[in-house]
């Protein structure tokens, strides 16, 4: 991880937990989980969003009071909508992807669940994608949530990382270590 974003993330992490600790004192963390899907939706739709928080033209209050705006608009929770005005004033609003990241792994954990990346060369049916969750949730005793993407260069089959384990089923991997394997003979 590059030092500007180990930065970010140690921010945000420090956010991330003070926020969450207030929605579970609360007893409002499914009113967290809506606040960081609602700020990521938010985020990934407007380019003028990803400015603001990223922008130094912007000044401290200008920060703090666009996203006080933007959390009263928005109906987000007290300790969401106080974290972010707090994240204005103080300019740390470049750190809130990572703190919605962090958020979700907090709130993920305590709900007891895991999120498997899942890249397939072709797209999941609804039954692989089923299935495929049903064998994880068995193999780790928690619920799994799928993150699916496609990568048509990996020719068949499917990467699967779950925490720090990775599983490469696909023919792109067995091919090069075909060809590995034919570099040692010949």
């Amino acid at each position: 991880m590059s030092e500007p974003a180990s930065i970010s993330a140690s921010i945000a992490g420090r956010y991330a937990l003070a926020i969450f600790e207030l929605s579970r004192e609360d007893k409002s963390l499914a009113a967290l989980e809506a606040d960081v899907t609602a700020l990521s939706d938010a985020l990934a739709g407007s380019a003028e969003m990803r400015e603001m928080i990223s922008s130094p033209v912007y000044s401290r209050d200008q920060q703090a009071a666009a996203v006080g705006a933007l959390a009263s608009k928005m109906g987000l929770s007290a300790p969401m909508s106080n974290g972010l005005q707090l994240m204005g004033a103080k300019r740390r609003l470049f750190a809130l992807p990572q703190l919605l990241k962090s958020l979700n792994a907090l709130i993920a954990e305590e709900k007891g669940e895991v999120t498997a990346e899942v890249t397939s060369a072709s797209e999941l049916t609804a039954a692989q994608a089923k299935k495929l969750a049903e064998v994880l949730n068995k193999q780790t005793g928690k619920t799994v949530k799928l993150n699916t993407a496609v990568d048509e260069s990996l020719i068949g089959g499917m990467i699967v990382k779950l925490g720090s384990r990775m599983v490469d089923t696909s023919i792109r991997s067995k091919l090069a270590s075909l060809k590995n394997a034919m570099k040692e003979v010949g």
